[in-house]
Protein backbone atom coordinates (compact mmCIF):
# COMPACT_ATOMS: atom_id res chain seq x y z
CA UNK A 1 0.00 0.00 0.00
CA UNK A 2 1.48 3.02 -1.03
CA UNK A 3 1.80 5.65 1.52
CA UNK A 4 4.12 8.39 -0.18
CA UNK A 5 4.64 11.87 1.29
CA UNK A 6 2.46 14.16 -0.18
CA UNK A 7 -0.74 11.78 0.05
CA UNK A 8 -2.76 14.79 1.62
CA UNK A 9 -6.64 13.28 1.83
CA UNK A 10 -5.86 10.03 0.37
CA UNK A 11 -4.86 8.26 3.33
CA UNK A 12 -6.49 4.79 4.49
CA UNK A 13 -9.15 5.50 7.42
CA UNK A 14 -7.37 2.40 8.96
CA UNK A 15 -4.32 0.21 8.98
CA UNK A 16 -3.51 -2.88 11.10
CA UNK A 17 -0.31 -3.40 13.05
CA UNK A 18 2.48 -5.34 11.26
CA UNK A 19 4.10 -8.17 13.17
CA UNK A 20 7.28 -5.79 14.27
CA UNK A 21 4.29 -3.46 15.54
CA UNK A 22 2.76 -5.69 18.17
CA UNK A 23 6.31 -7.01 19.01
CA UNK A 24 6.35 -3.80 20.64
CA UNK A 25 3.25 -3.76 21.76
CA UNK A 26 3.44 -6.78 23.43
CA UNK A 27 7.06 -5.83 25.08
CA UNK A 28 5.40 -3.05 26.52
CA UNK A 29 2.00 -4.75 27.62
CA UNK A 30 0.50 -1.48 26.04
CA UNK A 31 2.44 1.40 27.13
CA UNK A 32 4.41 3.87 25.03
CA UNK A 33 8.29 3.27 24.31
CA UNK A 34 9.71 6.85 23.44
CA UNK A 35 11.84 6.76 20.59
CA UNK A 36 12.84 9.48 17.74
CA UNK A 37 15.97 11.68 16.72
CA UNK A 38 17.89 14.86 18.86
CA UNK A 39 19.19 17.52 16.74
CA UNK A 40 21.68 19.61 18.16
CA UNK A 41 22.47 23.42 17.16
CA UNK A 42 24.35 26.09 18.48
CA UNK A 43 23.13 29.19 17.03
CA UNK A 44 20.48 31.49 18.16
CA UNK A 45 16.73 29.13 18.71
CA UNK A 46 14.00 29.55 16.53
CA UNK A 47 10.67 31.36 18.18
CA UNK A 48 8.03 28.26 19.40
CA UNK A 49 5.14 29.92 16.89
CA UNK A 50 7.86 29.74 13.78
CA UNK A 51 8.32 26.05 14.57
CA UNK A 52 4.69 25.76 15.11
CA UNK A 53 4.08 27.01 12.02
CA UNK A 54 6.67 24.74 10.41
CA UNK A 55 4.73 22.13 11.87
CA UNK A 56 1.46 23.29 10.57
CA UNK A 57 2.57 23.29 7.29
CA UNK A 58 3.83 19.72 7.20
CA UNK A 59 2.00 17.69 9.01
CA UNK A 60 -1.17 16.86 7.23
CA UNK A 61 1.60 15.66 4.07
CA UNK A 62 3.12 13.10 6.34
CA UNK A 63 1.50 9.81 7.00
CA UNK A 64 3.08 8.97 10.19
CA UNK A 65 1.69 12.02 11.61
CA UNK A 66 -1.58 10.89 10.90
CA UNK A 67 -2.31 7.65 12.52
CA UNK A 68 -3.16 6.83 16.86
CA UNK A 69 -2.56 3.89 18.25
CA UNK A 70 -6.00 1.55 18.93
CA UNK A 71 -4.21 -0.96 21.06
CA UNK A 72 -6.95 -3.16 21.88
CA UNK A 73 -7.52 -3.59 17.79
CA UNK A 74 -4.16 -3.68 17.13
CA UNK A 75 -4.47 -1.07 14.29
CA UNK A 76 -3.44 2.78 13.04
CA UNK A 77 -6.39 4.74 13.04
CA UNK A 78 -6.67 7.90 10.74
CA UNK A 79 -6.99 11.19 12.62
CA UNK A 80 -8.12 14.38 10.79
CA UNK A 81 -7.83 17.14 12.99
CA UNK A 82 -4.31 18.13 14.60
CA UNK A 83 -4.23 20.30 17.64
CA UNK A 84 -0.58 21.61 17.72
CA UNK A 85 -0.42 22.68 20.87
CA UNK A 86 -0.67 19.06 21.78
CA UNK A 87 2.16 18.24 19.89
CA UNK A 88 4.77 21.03 19.71
CA UNK A 89 6.34 22.27 23.22
CA UNK A 90 9.25 24.42 24.67
CA UNK A 91 11.71 23.63 27.62
CA UNK A 92 14.35 24.93 28.91
CA UNK A 93 17.71 23.12 30.34
CA UNK A 94 20.28 25.60 31.23
CA UNK A 95 22.62 22.90 32.50
CA UNK A 96 22.66 20.88 29.87
CA UNK A 97 26.51 20.99 29.19
CA UNK A 98 27.19 18.11 27.84
CA UNK A 99 24.42 17.66 25.64
CA UNK A 100 22.56 14.58 26.47
CA UNK A 101 20.11 16.72 28.61
CA UNK A 102 17.66 16.72 26.18
CA UNK A 103 17.84 12.76 25.62
CA UNK A 104 16.93 12.32 29.10
CA UNK A 105 13.91 14.77 28.98
CA UNK A 106 12.48 12.77 26.32
CA UNK A 107 13.23 9.56 27.92
CA UNK A 108 11.25 10.91 30.90
CA UNK A 109 8.52 12.77 29.77
CA UNK A 110 5.70 10.99 29.65
CA UNK A 111 3.74 10.70 26.39
CA UNK A 112 0.34 11.17 24.93
CA UNK A 113 -2.19 8.92 25.33
CA UNK A 114 -4.34 7.02 22.13
CA UNK A 115 -6.40 9.73 21.65
CA UNK A 116 -4.04 11.34 19.22
CA UNK A 117 -1.48 10.20 17.05
CA UNK A 118 1.31 9.66 19.16
CA UNK A 119 4.11 12.32 18.47
CA UNK A 120 5.36 15.38 18.91
CA UNK A 121 8.05 17.84 18.36
CA UNK A 122 10.38 19.66 21.42
CA UNK A 123 12.64 22.91 21.40
CA UNK A 124 15.03 22.53 24.03
CA UNK A 125 17.03 25.50 25.02
CA UNK A 126 20.10 24.54 26.32
CA UNK A 127 23.33 26.39 27.86
CA UNK A 128 25.27 29.18 26.09
CA UNK A 129 22.49 29.99 23.26
CA UNK A 130 22.43 26.48 22.12
CA UNK A 131 19.33 24.43 21.76
CA UNK A 132 17.55 20.96 21.06
CA UNK A 133 15.31 19.77 18.16
CA UNK A 134 13.10 16.73 19.01
CA UNK A 135 11.23 14.68 17.38
CA UNK A 136 9.45 11.73 19.61
CA UNK A 137 7.06 8.94 18.69
CA UNK A 138 6.03 5.77 20.03
CA UNK A 139 8.23 2.86 18.89
CA UNK A 140 4.74 0.56 18.03
CA UNK A 141 4.05 3.46 15.33
CA UNK A 142 7.79 3.87 13.81
CA UNK A 143 11.18 2.64 13.76
CA UNK A 144 13.86 4.66 13.45
CA UNK A 145 15.14 4.88 9.76
CA UNK A 146 11.00 6.12 9.81
CA UNK A 147 11.74 8.31 12.51
CA UNK A 148 14.16 9.71 10.32
CA UNK A 149 12.77 10.30 6.96
CA UNK A 150 9.89 11.98 8.62
CA UNK A 151 11.65 14.45 11.06
CA UNK A 152 13.62 15.32 7.94
CA UNK A 153 9.96 15.97 6.36
CA UNK A 154 8.72 17.72 9.16
CA UNK A 155 11.50 20.10 10.30
CA UNK A 156 14.53 20.17 7.54
CA UNK A 157 14.17 23.59 4.97
CA UNK A 158 15.20 21.29 2.38
CA UNK A 159 13.52 17.66 2.92
CA UNK A 160 14.98 15.80 0.80
CA UNK A 161 18.06 12.60 0.83
CA UNK A 162 18.00 10.40 4.51
CA UNK A 163 18.35 6.78 4.95
CA UNK A 164 18.81 4.98 1.89
CA UNK A 165 15.77 2.54 0.73
CA UNK A 166 15.81 -1.17 1.14
CA UNK A 167 16.45 -3.48 -1.72
CA UNK A 168 14.74 -7.12 -1.23
CA UNK A 169 16.79 -9.89 -2.58
CA UNK A 170 15.66 -13.88 -1.67
CA UNK A 171 17.45 -15.26 1.19
CA UNK A 172 21.15 -17.43 0.70
CA UNK A 173 20.22 -20.79 2.70
CA UNK A 174 22.97 -19.76 4.97
CA UNK A 175 20.88 -17.00 5.85
CA UNK A 176 17.57 -19.11 6.57
CA UNK A 177 20.21 -21.04 8.69
CA UNK A 178 21.42 -18.16 10.88
CA UNK A 179 17.74 -16.70 11.22
CA UNK A 180 16.62 -19.88 12.54
CA UNK A 181 19.42 -20.24 14.80
CA UNK A 182 18.96 -16.84 16.13
CA UNK A 183 15.78 -17.61 17.49
CA UNK A 184 16.77 -21.26 18.75
CA UNK A 185 19.18 -19.01 20.89
CA UNK A 186 16.46 -16.41 22.29
CA UNK A 187 14.98 -19.24 23.98
CA UNK A 188 18.51 -19.89 26.13
CA UNK A 189 19.38 -17.84 28.84
CA UNK A 190 22.46 -15.67 28.08
CA UNK A 191 25.46 -14.87 30.49
CA UNK A 192 25.53 -10.96 30.32
CA UNK A 193 27.62 -10.14 33.77
CA UNK A 194 28.22 -6.89 32.83
CA UNK A 195 23.99 -6.10 31.87
CA UNK A 196 22.59 -8.95 34.61
CA UNK A 197 21.38 -6.60 36.57
CA UNK A 198 17.62 -5.99 38.51
CA UNK A 199 16.18 -3.12 36.16
CA UNK A 200 15.37 0.18 38.36
CA UNK A 201 12.70 1.55 35.66
CA UNK A 202 14.64 4.80 35.32
CA UNK A 203 16.53 5.74 32.03
CA UNK A 204 19.72 8.28 31.60
CA UNK A 205 22.19 8.30 28.24
CA UNK A 206 25.34 9.57 27.64
CA UNK A 207 27.08 10.04 24.77
CA UNK A 208 30.47 11.01 22.34
CA UNK A 209 31.04 12.60 19.53
CA UNK A 210 33.59 11.73 16.82
CA UNK A 211 34.54 13.31 12.97
CA UNK A 212 32.65 10.27 10.55
CA UNK A 213 36.08 10.55 8.75
CA UNK A 214 38.24 9.17 11.36
CA UNK A 215 36.05 5.97 11.47
CA UNK A 216 35.96 5.61 7.40
CA UNK A 217 39.44 5.91 7.76
CA UNK A 218 39.78 3.40 10.41
CA UNK A 219 37.32 0.98 8.27
CA UNK A 220 39.76 1.21 4.93
CA UNK A 221 42.49 0.59 6.74
CA UNK A 222 41.06 -2.87 8.54
CA UNK A 223 38.94 -3.75 5.27
CA UNK A 224 35.97 -2.77 7.81
CA UNK A 225 33.14 -0.63 7.27
CA UNK A 226 31.73 2.38 9.90
CA UNK A 227 29.10 0.22 11.34
CA UNK A 228 32.02 -2.76 11.79
CA UNK A 229 34.20 -0.05 13.64
CA UNK A 230 31.31 0.99 16.14
CA UNK A 231 30.57 -2.69 16.97
CA UNK A 232 34.24 -3.45 17.58
CA UNK A 233 34.92 -0.35 19.53
CA UNK A 234 32.27 -1.01 21.82
CA UNK A 235 32.88 -4.84 22.07
CA UNK A 236 36.44 -3.63 23.54
CA UNK A 237 34.45 -0.73 25.91
CA UNK A 238 32.29 -3.15 27.19
CA UNK A 239 35.10 -5.68 27.88
CA UNK A 240 37.64 -3.00 29.61
CA UNK A 241 35.05 -1.47 31.46
CA UNK A 242 33.49 -5.22 32.81
CA UNK A 243 37.22 -5.84 33.96
CA UNK A 244 38.08 -2.58 35.65
CA UNK A 245 35.09 -3.03 37.73
CA UNK A 246 35.49 -6.92 38.94
CA UNK A 247 39.00 -8.13 37.03
CA UNK A 248 37.61 -11.03 34.89
CA UNK A 249 37.06 -11.17 30.98
CA UNK A 250 33.39 -10.93 29.64
CA UNK A 251 31.98 -13.74 27.47
CA UNK A 252 31.47 -13.02 24.38
CA UNK A 253 28.36 -10.20 24.21
CA UNK A 254 24.91 -11.28 22.46
CA UNK A 255 23.03 -8.19 20.83
CA UNK A 256 19.99 -7.41 18.90
CA UNK A 257 21.23 -5.83 15.56
CA UNK A 258 17.86 -3.76 13.94
CA UNK A 259 17.67 -3.83 10.13
CA UNK A 260 15.43 -1.89 7.89
CA UNK A 261 13.44 -3.44 5.40
CA UNK A 262 12.23 0.31 4.14
CA UNK A 263 11.57 0.72 0.74
CA UNK A 264 11.56 3.32 -1.41
CA UNK A 265 8.26 5.10 -1.21
CA UNK A 266 7.41 3.72 2.36
CA UNK A 267 9.82 6.81 3.50
CA UNK A 268 7.00 8.01 5.59
CA UNK A 269 4.64 5.17 6.26
CA UNK A 270 3.39 4.59 9.72
CA UNK A 271 4.70 1.21 11.40
CA UNK A 272 8.49 -0.51 11.86
CA UNK A 273 9.63 -1.42 9.05
CA UNK A 274 12.82 -3.66 10.52
CA UNK A 275 14.20 -7.27 12.03
CA UNK A 276 16.18 -7.70 14.20
CA UNK A 277 19.53 -10.24 13.88
CA UNK A 278 21.43 -11.67 16.97
CA UNK A 279 25.51 -11.03 16.81
CA UNK A 280 27.94 -11.87 19.35
CA UNK A 281 30.23 -8.74 20.34
CA UNK A 282 34.19 -10.33 21.16
CA UNK A 283 34.06 -8.61 24.28
CA UNK A 284 37.03 -11.19 25.12
CA UNK A 285 39.08 -10.16 22.47
CA UNK A 286 42.52 -9.09 23.92
CA UNK A 287 42.69 -5.76 21.81
CA UNK A 288 40.45 -3.60 19.47
CA UNK A 289 41.98 -4.66 16.61
CA UNK A 290 41.23 -8.50 17.14
CA UNK A 291 37.73 -7.54 18.26
CA UNK A 292 37.55 -5.52 14.82
CA UNK A 293 38.39 -8.58 13.10
CA UNK A 294 35.79 -10.94 14.81
CA UNK A 295 33.40 -8.55 14.19
CA UNK A 296 34.16 -8.22 10.79
CA UNK A 297 33.90 -11.89 10.01
CA UNK A 298 30.52 -11.86 11.45
CA UNK A 299 29.15 -8.78 9.82
CA UNK A 300 30.75 -10.15 6.49
CA UNK A 301 28.21 -13.39 7.35
CA UNK A 302 25.58 -11.62 8.03
CA UNK A 303 25.65 -10.07 4.58
CA UNK A 304 26.35 -12.45 2.33
CA UNK A 305 23.97 -15.07 3.43
CA UNK A 306 21.17 -12.31 3.39
CA UNK A 307 19.97 -12.97 7.14
CA UNK A 308 17.54 -9.66 6.76
CA UNK A 309 15.51 -11.37 4.37
CA UNK A 310 15.28 -14.74 5.89
CA UNK A 311 14.48 -12.92 9.18
CA UNK A 312 11.46 -10.94 7.38
CA UNK A 313 9.95 -14.20 5.36
CA UNK A 314 10.26 -16.15 9.04
CA UNK A 315 8.49 -13.56 10.78
CA UNK A 316 6.12 -12.58 8.03
CA UNK A 317 5.16 -15.82 6.78
CA UNK A 318 2.60 -16.88 9.53
CA UNK A 319 0.23 -15.33 11.54
CA UNK A 320 1.15 -11.26 12.62
CA UNK A 321 0.50 -12.99 16.37
CA UNK A 322 3.50 -16.30 16.06
CA UNK A 323 5.99 -13.80 14.39
CA UNK A 324 5.00 -10.72 17.44
CA UNK A 325 6.05 -13.61 19.69
CA UNK A 326 9.49 -14.34 17.69
CA UNK A 327 10.49 -10.93 18.02
CA UNK A 328 9.62 -9.85 21.34
CA UNK A 329 12.03 -13.10 22.39
CA UNK A 330 14.89 -11.37 20.03
CA UNK A 331 14.71 -8.55 21.86
CA UNK A 332 14.44 -9.68 25.61
CA UNK A 333 16.96 -8.97 28.62
CA UNK A 334 17.21 -12.52 28.83
CA UNK A 335 18.98 -13.58 25.51
CA UNK A 336 20.30 -9.95 24.01
CA UNK A 337 22.53 -7.10 25.86
CA UNK A 338 20.09 -4.91 24.57
CA UNK A 339 20.31 -3.57 20.82
CA UNK A 340 23.53 -1.87 19.02
CA UNK A 341 22.12 -0.08 16.16
CA UNK A 342 23.48 2.17 13.29
CA UNK A 343 21.81 4.91 11.18
CA UNK A 344 23.41 7.17 8.78
CA UNK A 345 20.59 10.31 8.57
CA UNK A 346 22.54 12.01 5.59
CA UNK A 347 22.94 15.52 5.12
CA UNK A 348 22.42 17.87 8.34
CA UNK A 349 19.13 18.89 9.25
CA UNK A 350 18.63 22.65 8.58
CA UNK A 351 16.00 24.41 10.13
CA UNK A 352 15.33 27.92 9.82
CA UNK A 353 18.79 28.60 7.67
CA UNK A 354 20.70 26.59 10.53
CA UNK A 355 22.24 23.59 10.34
CA UNK A 356 22.26 20.55 13.32
CA UNK A 357 26.27 19.94 14.44
CA UNK A 358 24.99 16.73 15.15
CA UNK A 359 21.87 14.01 15.46
CA UNK A 360 21.10 11.46 17.68
CA UNK A 361 18.81 8.76 17.41
CA UNK A 362 17.12 7.45 20.60
CA UNK A 363 14.61 4.85 22.33
CA UNK A 364 13.81 4.22 25.78
CA UNK A 365 13.83 0.46 27.39
CA UNK A 366 11.73 -2.44 27.69
CA UNK A 367 11.60 -6.07 27.50
CA UNK A 368 13.98 -6.73 30.62
CA UNK A 369 16.40 -4.19 28.55
CA UNK A 370 19.35 -2.93 30.51
CA UNK A 371 20.93 -1.00 27.51
CA UNK A 372 20.84 0.36 24.24
CA UNK A 373 23.85 1.71 21.88
CA UNK A 374 23.49 3.64 18.67
CA UNK A 375 25.64 5.46 16.50
CA UNK A 376 24.08 8.34 14.16
CA UNK A 377 25.98 9.67 11.45
CA UNK A 378 25.10 12.73 10.35
CA UNK A 379 27.02 15.28 7.61
CA UNK A 380 30.66 14.75 8.92
CA UNK A 381 29.77 13.87 12.62
CA UNK A 382 28.85 10.80 14.38
CA UNK A 383 27.47 10.32 17.83
CA UNK A 384 28.01 7.17 19.92
CA UNK A 385 25.16 7.21 22.28
CA UNK A 386 24.19 4.86 25.41
CA UNK A 387 20.60 4.54 26.56
CA UNK A 388 20.69 2.78 29.96
CA UNK A 389 19.58 1.46 32.79
CA UNK A 390 20.21 3.97 36.07
CA UNK A 391 20.89 0.20 37.90
CA UNK A 392 23.58 0.25 35.65
CA UNK A 393 25.24 3.05 37.62
CA UNK A 394 28.69 3.09 35.71
CA UNK A 395 27.63 2.88 32.36
CA UNK A 396 28.41 6.60 31.62
CA UNK A 397 32.07 5.14 31.40
CA UNK A 398 31.27 3.77 28.10
CA UNK A 399 31.73 6.58 25.54
CA UNK A 400 35.18 7.64 27.22
CA UNK A 401 36.20 3.75 26.67
CA UNK A 402 35.10 3.42 23.48
CA UNK A 403 37.13 6.44 22.16
CA UNK A 404 40.03 4.86 24.15
CA UNK A 405 39.46 1.74 21.76
CA UNK A 406 39.37 4.51 18.50
CA UNK A 407 42.54 5.42 19.72
CA UNK A 408 44.13 2.27 20.14
CA UNK A 409 42.71 1.13 16.44
CA UNK A 410 44.76 4.47 15.02
CA UNK A 411 47.82 3.33 16.77
CA UNK A 412 50.13 1.87 14.00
Amino acid sequence: MPLHLGSDGGLPASLPMGTADVAYHLAMAGRPLPAGFLFSFAGGAPTLDSLRARVAERVHRIPALRYRIVRERRMFQRVDRIDLEQHVHEAWLPGDDDGSGAGRLMLSRPMGGDGRPPWDVWLVHGPTGGHTLCYRTDHTLQDGVGAAHTARALLDDDPAGGPPPHRPARPAPGGVAGALGDVAASFRRTVKPAFDLPVSGRTTMCQAVVPVARLRALGRARGATVNDVFLAAYAHAVGTWHRKATGSVHPPLPVAIPMSVRRRGEECAPGNRLVVARLLLPCDAPSPRQALAGVVARTHTLRTSRRREALRLMLTAGPRSAGARIGTRLVNGRSVAGPVSSVDFGSALVHQGSAARRAVVYSGLGGGIRCLTTLTSQHDTACFAVIHDEALATADELPDLWLAALLELERP
